[in-house]
């Protein structure tokens, strides 16, 4: 029984969600609060359990980079990338999506994703405020971007750590096996921004030429901050690279970084706190305690479960079939708690591949149906609902909808290309 009402919950709060009838943050507290109230699961389960809880890592890691970004904000930083990027796009709309795609992607492959939108968003939001154009097709690439880039390596896409960890693969690994593919869907995706966002780049000449006669250092207004700012960033950056030396969990870096840069700055509550998405933060901790209802009763266990008896010992199959399910379920639900209940299952799996390769194929399988089908939809990773919020707070809302729509087509794409990927690469040349 518990298991029908965790499904109904979960599937009546995703419809308001996407049909946004309701706002999202009250649909996931109060599919929270049902399944908490019913008894499908208890505190215990939603609040201090790391399988079937609210993640707090990802919670506490958000907070922590919305204050840096809130502190980092007064200083003119931001103005001043965004009147640099538009320069070195000389005015162009186009040049500028594809320039702030790429560095995002970038970005995303040596830093979390959630922190690398949460810096991007607000020079995107700039970019398109100097050139008066619609920052929504902007955003919505760079988010797409930030998901396929940051799948590139072990610190990218929170599901990599988790994949890594069972598998006991190291940082190399995922260079070598993912950064290869990330490149070419990179390339693609980039190819096919002018006819995935058409109609997104007209812009006023006058407007064009007023940003070209801009002068970006002007717009730095606090020096000294900037400078300080700019040290626990990299210390912050620093630490979330040397993880697998230190194991200081990013959300404890970005609490830690968070805490310095208020001290050092002398920053008031109401400076550090306005940049904080507080209804985004919520709307996770709802979000995740559903899913872990889901995750408690067996739903998504079940579901892999069938999975892998489909299978049997068809390696091949079995790597099609995790990639493609994989992309579908981390779509409807987080990829966080969908990789770490999928990861044992893929465990036992690999143990009865004979082969060691196509044995490590299905965790490359898992990694890349993960990551790139966080783009699915709006809720499907965690940086979309971050951009998902400041898009919001900046006046400029993206429905659920707009985002599915080019969500889908990018995460089509990408599974098509990565399926021949792991064929030829783990059995036709394995």
């Amino acid at each position: 029984m518990s298991m029908w009402i965790a499904i109904a919950v979960f599937v009546t709060a995703y419809v308001l969600i996407a049909t946004e009838r309701i706002h999202k943050t009250a649909a996931a507290l109060a599919g929270a609060g049902l399944v908490l109230g019913l008894g499908v699961v208890q505190s215990e389960d939603a609040f201090y359990s790391h399988e079937t809880g609210v993640d707090w890592d990802v919670v506490f890691l958000l907070l922590g980079m919305m204050i840096i970004v809130g502190v980092l904000r007064r200083t003119g930083v931001f103005e001043y990338t965004a009147i640099w990027a538009a320069k070195r796009a000389r005015g162009s709309p186009q040049r500028v999506m594809v320039l702030l795609v790429l560095i995002t992607a970038t970005a995303s492959a040596f830093l979390d994703n959630v922190t690398t939108v949460l810096l991007i968003a607000p020079v995107t939001l700039l970019v398109c405020d100097r050139l008066a154009i619609n920052p929504v097709p902007f955003l919505i690439a760079e988010v797409l971007s930030s998901n396929i880039g940051g799948a590139a390596t072990l610190i990218g896409d929170p599901p990599n750590i988790i994949i890594a960890s069972r598998a006991g693969l190291t940082f190399n690994d995922f260079l070598v096996h993912m950064a290869p593919i990330v490149v070419v869907e990179l390339l693609v995706f980039t190819l096919i921004l002018p006819l995935l966002f058409r109609g997104s780049f007209t812009v006023d000449p006058a407007r064009a030429a007023d940003v070209m006669a801009l002068n970006e250092r002007e717009a730095i207004r606090d020096t000294r901050l900037l400078v300080k700012s700019g040290l626990v960033l990299v210390a912050v950056f620093t630490a979330f690279v040397a993880h697998p030396v230190l194991h200081i969990a990013p959300s404890v870096v970005a609490l830690l970084g968070a805490g310095v840069l208020v001290l050092i700055s002398s920053s008031k509550p109401k400076h550090y706190l306005a940049g904080v998405e507080w209804e985004t933060l919520l709307f996770f901790a709802g979000l995740f305690i559903m899913v872990g209802a889901l995750v408690h009763t067996g739903v998504i266990g079940n579901i892999a479960g069938m999975v892998t008896d489909l299978v049997g010992d068809d390696a091949l199959l079995a790597v099609m079939l995790i990639l493609v399910v994989s992309a579908l379920l981390s779509g409807v639900i987080d990829n966080i708690p969908y990789v770490a209940t999928m990861s044992p299952l893929v465990l036992e799996l690999s143990t009865n591949v004979a082969n060691p390769v196509h044995a490590e194929a299905l965790w490359w399988s898992l990694a890349l149906g993960a990551d790139f089908g966080g783009n699915l939809t709006a809720v499907g990773a965690s940086a979309n609902v971050v951009v998902i919020g400041i898009a919001k707070r900046a006046g400029t809302p993206i429905s659920f909808w707009e985002f599915t729509k080019k969500g889908a087509i990018v995460t089509l794409i990408t599974i098509v290309i990565a399926a021949p990927y792991l064929w030829l690469r783990y059995f036709a040349f394995g």
